[in-house]
């Protein structure tokens, strides 16, 4: 597999999209790989600048879009609140210029969706919004392809990092 590898303060990306790029690894019992989920976290954390432990995501697939979500789960928790409203803020801006170099950091491989969602960006509308003790990012589109694109995304998301989150379409955010 070939990896992102750092060139001073930019990164190029050298990542075949494949299929298998797109699956999820699996353990020899055909169960999903917990050496995965232990790798995701620790370089989510690195990635994000922030502990996982400290924090709680929710992936959201709305109607016109979706939406990513992180708050601290420790209202008092100051230092991760702000860490998550930077790191949220800065990852609209980077997929709005069809950057996903972080979630495929995190996760080993290109998430499903992506390739369309960069080839779509133009299509897509990526907006911040701080919220109590966290941030939030919607993600929103009026055309078909970006709309499937950003499900496929969303869903990834909430199986790989295991929030539990619904599968199927919102009405709003919660």
């Amino acid at each position: 597999m070939t990896r992102a590898r750092r060139r001073g303060s930019s990164m190029e990306l050298r990542w075949p999209i494949t299929e298998e790029s797109c699956t999820e690894p699996r353990n020899s019992e055909g169960e999903p790989d917990s050496g995965h989920t232990r790798g995701v976290n620790m370089r989510g954390d690195h990635a994000m600048g922030f502990s996982h432990m400290k924090v709680t995501h929710h992936f959201r697939l709305l109607p016109d879009g979706g939406a990513i979500e992180i708050t601290a789960s420790d209202p008092a928790d100051t230092v991760s609140r702000d860490a998550i409203r930077v790191h949220l803020a800065h990852i609209a801006v980077l997929f709005a210029d069809g950057d996903f170099t972080a979630p495929m950091l995190i996760h080993d491989r290109v998430p499903p969706g992506v390739p369309e969602l960069q080839q779509l960006r133009a299509k897509v509308r990526y907006a911040y919004e701080s919220i109590e003790d966290g941030g939030r990012v919607l993600i929103s589109t009026r055309n078909a392809r970006a709309l499937v694109a950003i499900h496929d995304f969303l869903r990834f998301q909430i199986t790989d990092h295991k929030t539990g989150d619904p599968l199927e379409v919102l009405a709003a955010p919660r």
